[in-house]
């Protein structure tokens, strides 16, 4: 990723993106040896995700765009994905080094923040 944003044809799996479905904008990762901050603040069905203090990803849950990038891409065949209203935490990464520290949820306000070392996706 550069400081503009994604380069290639897998932008909907960057850092900040709504995993698969929606591509981050204007979205900066920090140097490796720094650690990343990453927010997700969801008041449903408007959800947004929020990486190193800026705004990059916001949509609405079960709407018609929401729902076409659906059934247009990499959830097309999970005809479930994305309908729970309640559930767990899914963390992940794609091979690399990836390490997490003060992860917080909350009912509250359904915040996540968590600081990662290297590239996340949620979904």
């Amino acid at each position: 990723m550069t400081k503009a944003g994604p380069t290639n044809s897998q932008h909907t799996k960057y850092s900040g993106s709504n995993y698969a479905l929606d591509t981050p904008k204007a979205a900066e990762v920090v140097p490796i040896d720094k650690w990343n901050t990453t927010r997700i603040e969801m008041k449903n069905p408007h959800v947004e995700h929020w990486l190193n203090g800026k705004k990059v990803v916001e949509y609405d849950l079960w709407s018609g765009e929401w729902k076409a990038h659906k059934t247009e891409g990499k959830w097309k065949k999970a005809p479930h994905y994305g309908e729970a209203k309640k559930g767990h935490i899914g963390l992940q990464n794609h091979g690399g080094l990836t390490m997490f520290r003060n992860i917080k949820s909350g009912h509250y306000k359904a915040i996540i923040i968590i600081p990662v070392k290297t590239g996340i996706c949620f979904h």
